[in-house]
């Protein structure tokens, strides 16, 4: 079919800059993010090493396509981060706060989990996230 372009459903709703909305639901409000989704396993090995800064309200959803225990460190990032492990159906399963750069210790998910959701330390304790709490972005089944 001439003129027509199909577009993924993982990436209909992605911005200009290639990130898609996340809103995390808690006791103190919804707070909006723009996510790198990280999809293949490069993407996933990479993360966000080697990187300096990540603005406030962004961050990075690792995707795993199953649900499986998750593991993940902290080699060759800088920037100290909070992962949110979050469920299939987009609950917070775990939580690690301001993981250390640049260590090889890792990280496990505790539970099998769909997806890791990297942002800067210290945002899990100034939005007041709790396990249970909801994550909203097309990943994630409503």
């Amino acid at each position: 079919m001439a003129g027509v372009v199909f577009v993924p459903l993982a990436t209909a709703h992605a911005a200009e800059d290639g990130t898609e909305p996340l809103t995390i639901a808690t006791a103190s409000g919804a707070h909006k993010f723009a996510v790198e989704v990280m999809r293949t396993d490069a993407q996933k090995e990479r993360g966000l090493m080697f990187r300096r800064f990540l603005p406030q309200d962004r961050g990075m959803l690792f995707d795993f396509k199953t649900v499986q225990p998750v593991m993940m460190w902290m080699k060759n990032t800088y920037i100290p981060l909070d992962m949110i492990f979050i469920s299939k159906s987009g609950r917070v399963a775990a939580i690690a706060a301001d993981t250390e750069p640049l260590s090889e210790h890792i990280i496990p998910s505790g539970t099998p989990v769909l997806a890791v959701l990297e942002v800067n330390a210290g945002t899990a304790a100034k939005i007041k996230l709790k396990i249970g709490d909801k994550v909203r972005n097309s990943l994630f089944t409503p």
